[in-house]
Formats: C-alpha cells, structure tokens, sequence
C-alpha cells in the first residue's frame, strides 16, 4: 500500500509540472522562431533602408499639431466622435504610395510570447499612427504575412483574414479557400487574421448578434479600413467605462460604413485596443493587470 501509495504521489507530481509546463509554455514563456522566414526579413530591410531615409528627410519638414501630420507623403486628420454612449477615435489617412501602410512585430521579432506595449512597438518603427494588431502570437493558426513576409502558412476553414495588397488594395479572404503562398505570390504585403470582416464593397457583412468568441456585445474596439485609393481610415473605440460603454460588432460596422468605408475589418480588441499618434496614446486603453497599455505581439501603422 505504501509503495502504490507513493506512486501515485509521484504520478500527482509529474502531472501537475506537466500542466505548469504547457502553461508557461503557451502563455509566458518567449519563443523565437528563427528560420528562413527571418532571414527574408532581414533582406526586405535592408532593401528598404534608401527609401526609409527618403521618408525621415520627409518627416523633419512635417507639418504636425495636436490633431494632425502632413509630410507630403502622409497626410492624418485625428477626429473624436460620441456614438453609442461610446467615445470613438478616427485617423483619416492619406498616403501618397502603399509602402507607408505597414505592420510591426514586438521587438521586431516573430515568434511566440514576445510582446511589447503598441506604443513601444510604434516608437521603435518611427510610426506617426499606430493601432494594435491581430495579436497573432496569441494564435496557433492564422495566416502571418508581414511587409511581404511569410511567417505562418497554417490557416483554417471559415476564418476571414484581411489582405493588403502591394497596390493598397484590401480584400477579405476565408483561409479555407485560399493558401498562404498563393497570397503571397498574388502581391500580399499584410495579413491580419483576426476579423470578422465589417464592411465589404460599401455594405455591411455582420449580422446585429454577431460576437467574436466569448467577448461582450460592448467593448473597447479596434478597426482598419480603406475608403478609397491610398485613402485609409484606423478607428479605436473606448469601453468598459463608466465614460464609454464600447461597441458591439455591428455597430462598429455601422460606424465604418457611415465614414465611407468601402471595405473594413475587425482587429484584436478589448484591453488590446490602443490608438498612438504622434507620439502619443489618443485613446484609454483598459489592459487590466494594473496596466493601461495592453502588450502585444504586432502593429498596423503608417510611417
């Protein structure tokens, strides 16, 4: 009886450092994945350092005040709206090319549980406008296309990714009808698998009860969209607050729609919903654990 006794004590043991384990491992233990996809990266930088340099030259003769930036490649416009009982930030953008809509990773890596807050990570790129991404470190699947990178090529049935394509253009696609490598070899510079899709071609595509997973029918909101060529909309509601209840999906679309969204799609939200402009954060973020600011694993930002 003893020995069986013991046994079963050290099976209790393993066991429960097993489960602490894969706990810390998915959650809090930070992986880098280094393989070719990294070195793709390192090579579309360096092939990019001229132009950034163009770009810099360009931002020290902005014109920029608390509300607005213009370059004469990137021109924001920062409005606050009051819908809903819901405080709702927008940046209406304008760019003179494609190339300044793009995306970063935390500490400029790709793996998982490495994150930074969207600020820092914002900071670090030299963005003038930022919002939170799809977290995608947070995912086992979804497509993880970056700048033209491919990261991740591990997709699923029915989930509806956002794709920005080398000329500008947005297209929601289903995961399940199209792989990775063909968006790639289709011009994708960015995928963000998170959604669901808002609005496409001007009309909205979510349903009044539609919810991501477990969330609230209000909450702090996250949203991109694109009004027409070059022309581009980020959108940051607040909530869970006594000042702003926060949007449901549907009327998050609504709102997109009604800025003349003619596509427009749904990123992480909740305490991840965070808008930085100008070096500043514009919204209030609700990222609990006695943090304001909510880390992160990436950024959609113009810079």
């Amino acid at each position: 009886m003893i020995r069986k006794h013991k046994l079963m004590t050290i099976s209790m043991i393993l066991l429960m450092s097993f489960t602490i384990y894969v706990i810390m491992d998915t959650f809090f233990i930070a992986r880098v994945y280094g393989d070719e996809t990294s070195r793709a990266a390192e090579t579309a930088a360096a092939e990019t350092a001229s132009s950034e340099t163009v770009r810099n030259e360009a931002a020290s003769e902005a014109a920029v005040t608390e509300d607005s930036y213009s370059d004469g490649n990137i021109n924001v416009t920062l409005s606050e709206y009051r819908q809903n009982d819901t405080t709702i930030y927008v940046a209406d953008v304008t760019v003179s090319s494609p190339e300044y809509l793009k995306t970063a990773l935390a500490e400029g890596t790709y793996g998982r549980n490495i994150t930074q807050t969207t600020s820092d990570i914002a900071e670090d790129a030299g963005a003038v406008l930022a919002v939170n991404g799809d977290y995608y470190g947070a995912q086992e699947n979804g497509y993880v296309i970056r700048n033209g990178v491919l990261y991740r090529d591990k997709g699923e049935s029915g989930q509806e990714d956002l794709v920005i394509y080398s000329d500008g253009s947005m297209k929601v696609i289903d995961e399940g009808e199209v792989s990775a490598q063909e968006l790639l070899e289709d011009g994708a510079q960015q995928t963000l698998s998170f959604g669901p899709a808002l609005v496409e071609d001007g009309s909205i595509s979510v349903s009044e009860g539609e919810e991501v997973g477990r969330a609230m029918a209000s909450n702090p909101r996250t949203a991109i969209g694109m009004i027409d060529e070059n022309h581009y909309i980020f959108v940051v509601s607040d909530g869970r607050s006594d000042e702003s209840e926060g949007l449901s999906l549907y009327e998050l679309a609504e709102f997109m729609q009604s800025m003349g969204a003619e596509t427009a799609y749904n990123l992480d939200g909740g305490g991840s919903s965070t808008m930085y402009f100008n070096g500043e954060i514009v919204n209030n973020p609700t990222g609990g654990r006695g943090e304001s600011e909510r880390k992160v694993s990436d950024i959609v930002y113009i810079g």
